[in-house]
This record gives C-alpha cells, sequence and structure tokens, in this order.
C-alpha cells in the first residue's frame, strides 16, 4: 500500500460506469468518457501513517461524502474499464454509444450477451462495501455517490436514500418505446431462451439496461442529489475512481474546493492527487476497513 498527503487546497477546472455528456463521444483505443491528464501526485509517506493521518482528517467529521468508481468492485470480480484487465481491453467502446445501440441489433445482441457474461447481477459485495455500511450506521456519513452500476452499495446494507447512482443501475431495464421497467434478471432469461435481442412485452420496443450509455444526459435528479451532497459536505472520501471523467468527477471537486479534507483511495494515479490531503494508493478492499475501524 503506498500513500501519499498535502494540503487539502481549493481550485478551479473545467469527468458499466463513468459519466459522459450528450455531446461526448468516446476517445479511441481503452479511455472511454470526458478524461483529462493525470497530474503528478505527492510524495509517498508510510502506510500506518497515512491511514493515520485520514483517520485524523475525518474523525472531526460528520457529514462525510464518499464517492466510488469501479475500482471499489474490482475485488467483486467485476473488471474496472481501463486496468490491464479491464473491459476496454475485450470490447469496443463505440458499443457503448446510444445511436449505435438504437441502430445496431448486432450491436444489442453483443450487449446483451455481454450482460450474460458479466457476473454483475450475481456479484456480492466486499470488505469496502461492508465498511461504508459502517461507516454509515456511525452517523458520520452524509451519503455515497456511485459512478458504479452494480448496485453493490445496497446490496452491502446501505440504504437507497443514501446511494445517488449517477450512471443509472444494471439490475433495472428499460423500454426506450413506452417506458416500461422490469428487473434485468426477466430479459437475461429470455436471451438464455434464445432470444438474442428481447423486445419490450408491452409495446416491442427496444430494450436496454438502465445504465448511462455515451451519448445520453444523466440523469438530472441524481446529479442534483449528489452536488447538494457535495455542498453539505465537510469532507469527501473517494474510493477506486481515477477521477479523470466528468462531470461526475465534479462532485468530489467541488468538496476539495470548498476546503474541505479530501482523502483519495485508488490504485494508481488519479487527476486530483494534487488535492488530496491524503491518497493511499491501495486495493478499497484493505484500505476502507482500517480507515473506517480507525474512526469508528
Amino acid at each position: 500500500m503506498r500513500v501519499s498527503s498535502g494540503a487539502c487546497i481549493p481550485a478551479c477546472g473545467p469527468s458499466i460506469g463513468d459519466a459522459w455528456g450528450a455531446d461526448a463521444r468516446p476517445p479511441p483505443g481503452r479511455g472511454y468518457g470526458r478524461t483529462r491528464r493525470a497530474t503528478p501526485g505527492r510524495p509517498t509517506i508510510a502506510p500506518v501513517e497515512g491511514i493515520a493521518a485520514a483517520a485524523g482528517l475525518l474523525r472531526p467529521c460528520r457529514r462525510i461524502l464518499v464517492f466510488t468508481g469501479a475500482g471499489i468492485s474490482t475485488e467483486s470480480g467485476i473488471p474496472d474499464f481501463r486496468g490491464p484487465e479491464g473491459l476496454w481491453t475485450r470490447m469496443d467502446p463505440a458499443d457503448f454509444t446510444l445511436e449505435r445501440y438504437l441502430r445496431s441489433r448486432t450491436t444489442r445482441r453483443r450487449s446483451w450477451r455481454m450482460r450474460m457474461n458479466a457476473g454483475a447481477l450475481d456479484a456480492s459485495p466486499n470488505a469496502a462495501h461492508r465498511a461504508l455500511v459502517g461507516l454509515w450506521a456511525s452517523g458520520r456519513m452524509i451519503g455515497c455517490v456511485t459512478q458504479n452500476i452494480d448496485g453493490l452499495h445496497q446490496k452491502a446494507g446501505l440504504p437507497e436514500e443514501a446511494v445517488v447512482e449517477l450512471h443509472g443501475n444494471a439490475h433495472t431495464t428499460v423500454c426506450l418505446g413506452c417506458g416500461d421497467r422490469r428487473p434485468t434478471a426477466e430479459a437475461l432469461r429470455r436471451v438464455e431462451d434464445g432470444e438474442d435481442d428481447p423486445s419490450c412485452l408491452l409495446c416491442g420496443g427496444i430494450l436496454k439496461t438502465a445504465v448511462i450509455y455515451f451519448g445520453e444526459m444523466l440523469p438530472p435528479a441524481a446529479t442534483a442529489a449528489a452536488f447538494d451532497m457535495a455542498e453539505e459536505a465537510d469532507a469527501v472520501l473517494s474510493v477506486g475512481s481515477t477521477l479523470s471523467v466528468f462531470p461526475a468527477a465534479y462532485v468530489p471537486h467541488r468538496v476539495a474546493q470548498r476546503g474541505r479534507p479530501f482523502v483519495i483511495v485508488n490504485q494508481g494515479p488519479t487527476d486530483f492527487d494534487h488535492l488530496a490531503s491524503v491518497r493511499l494508493d491501495a486495493p478499497a478492499g484493505t484500505a476502507v476497513p482500517a480507515l473506517v475501524s480507525a474512526l469508528t
């Protein structure tokens, strides 16, 4: 586990889960979403000192905003996007544009096969998810804003009202024609039975999991709730996100911009390392339970 520390300073800035706007397009290669180049991080310090430093900053706080990305779920068996074994090493990001999904039945078939094999619907929460439930129970946490679509925060025990899903939830499927919503498991059973591109049972329209694709706007209610939390938070803990895809990354950035403590837990650099009060380069399943234990 590698840890870095530095003062939290305000800054101005322009990131099946990161965030896109209606005009966003997937870049070539493995990148995806609207990204910025990572900035240099801070010098490293000893791991034990890092946990202690983070706990010291967060201990007085009673409205900690937790922001999570794909890295918190990799230990549950769900691949991230940009890592060595990430989804973009095996899939074409262009398949996740709304335009292509609507016009190409081949793309829809490929998407449903991917959902069948991804395992996200059957995944179980890991130690990091469970630790955040403990943080919530302690009364120190205002809520969790997540880029993830796997529903593992709720499965771990966080109440629905505590979780803001910026990019939707893969457990629900929506008809793009009439808006009918049903469990994704129902559509996948139809795929398993031989329907490679299941259509709406009510109107025959195109079905799509209720997650945000390239070319779709973020849900207005979720976006508003996320930034309301950012305005009220007295600290932010970012877990498993490279903080490189906007507008989602504006949420923790706003808390840091207000001069509040900013703790980052991520394996590898992030775009906001230069803003971090403390940065822990470690698996979420190791660092988050240790940090929450030190706090509670």
